[in-house]
């Protein structure tokens, strides 16, 4: 195959403090400065060098404006993940390393900030007098946050797959035992019990509050270029093996009315991923998987690959799950339950510190490390790294 395998190489990572929602104590376009910053520091590189921008979900700070601040004399590309939510996360970083790949640009930089106190919740329905269009259909009728569209199609996953509680009980509790080692993390210091899990409040079945991503405001970023330019900096590199974005058929189909109901929606990506990064599931070492759910963290293992949907409960465990003695660690850092909800970028961070060794819960010997970005939604995007 005629890919980006081991053409490119995530060279810098760089992220802000990360708040609870509405507390930062600054604007949001200067967070997304701060974290570019940061990654061309860690990069070794001025951050003048950068000259190509790649985000997702409509990022706000656009790079016209972002080159302006930073000085930048010149880009030459830019690029935007069309929808997808958290989707577009991995499929950000696939932009970036086939601009870099195409020779469009040397440096650039993946990026997403988020303010919440200052442009409202994200994800939250906005009051209306009226509702048109795939809306019209679900809105009125209750069916309206992010947790209820997404519970109901964890549900079908559960009814025709004898799915309990309990796996995503594990979900929550390894991402938050892997925050306790993580000073970054929102929720350090705050240890999640499996009687808290169960004791806490349900927000739409089968979806506890620990069930449910974290809601922050900060920024995080991080630097692609080529294979050849990433070994004469300052970190080790992470070399892209894989990168996959897409989508199933008819997952867009309107009023949750997809023939595959019942999908975290890649089941056409993963082969894809597998076969550009010449290797199967049995050889990631650690996984970093989106959260904007537990039910769809699950539902993403099974459809990479690491286990059947009818033998969930026998691998989704908290024994595989959590550092150091897991079968397949998973959110080493927290992830979007635990560390923070930067819509998922920070998991790409995650995965970089992993093959570099530099992670507060470091898999030992970790060789490949795999991101899944934004289960449920439509497109959806994975990566995969190897030091």
């Amino acid at each position: 195959m005629n890919t980006i395998k081991d053409k490119v190489a995530i060279c810098g990572i760089g992220e802000t403090t990360y708040y609870k929602r509405g507390t930062a104590p600054v604007p949001e376009f200067r967070l997304a400065c701060e974290a570019i910053t940061k990654a061309a520091d860690d990069a070794g590189i001025p951050v003048t060098d950068i000259d190509g921008f790649a985000s997702y979900s409509n990022e706000r700070n656009d790079a016209s404006r972002v080159a302006t601040a930073l000085g930048l004399p010149h880009f030459s590309f830019s690029n935007m993940f069309w929808g997808g939510g958290g989707g577009g996360g991995s499929g950000a970083v696939a932009n970036a390393a086939a601009a870099v790949a195409a020779g469009y640009a040397k440096y650039v930089v993946v990026y997403r900030a988020l303010a919440q106190g200052q442009f409202g919740r994200f994800g939250q329905a906005a009051p209306a007098k009226t509702i048109s269009g795939d809306f019209a259909y679900t809105l009125p009728y209750g069916l309206m946050s992010p947790a209820q569209m997404f519970a109901m199609r964890v549900r079908r996953f559960m009814h025709e797959h004898h799915v309990e509680q309990e796996a995503f009980a594990a979900v929550a509790l390894a991402s938050y035992h892997h925050a306790q080692f993580n000073p970054r993390a929102v929720m350090y210091g705050r240890p999640l019990t499996r009687e808290a899990y169960y004791e806490s409040r349900w927000i739409v079945e089968p979806f506890h509050l620990y069930d449910c991503c974290l809601e922050n405001d900060g920024a995080a970023a991080c630097i692609v270029t080529s294979a050849e330019r990433a070994r004469d900096l300052k970190p080790k590199p992470a070399y892209l093996m894989a990168a996959a974005q897409g989508s199933d058929y008819r997952q867009n189909a309107p009023a949750h009315n997809a023939p595959d109901y019942a999908t975290s929606n890649f089941k056409t990506l993963a082969p894809r991923l597998f076969e550009m990064a010449e290797i199967g599931p049995q050889d990631v070492d650690v996984v970093q998987a989106y959260e904007n759910f537990t039910g769809g963290v699950v539902m993403s293992l099974v459809e990479h690959g690491f286990c059947d949907a009818d033998a969930v409960m026998d691998f989704c465990v908290y024994e595989n799950f959590a550092w150091p003695n897991g079968k397949l660690p998973l959110n080493t850092s927290g992830g979007n339950l635990a560390e923070c909800y930067m819509h998922g970028l920070e998991l790409v961070l995650e995965a970089v510190r992993q093959v570099r060794g530099a992670s507060t819960c470091q898999v030992k010997d970790a060789a490949i490390s795999m991101v899944v970005s934004g289960p449920m939604v439509t497109p959806v995007s994975s990566l995969i790294l190897r030091g």
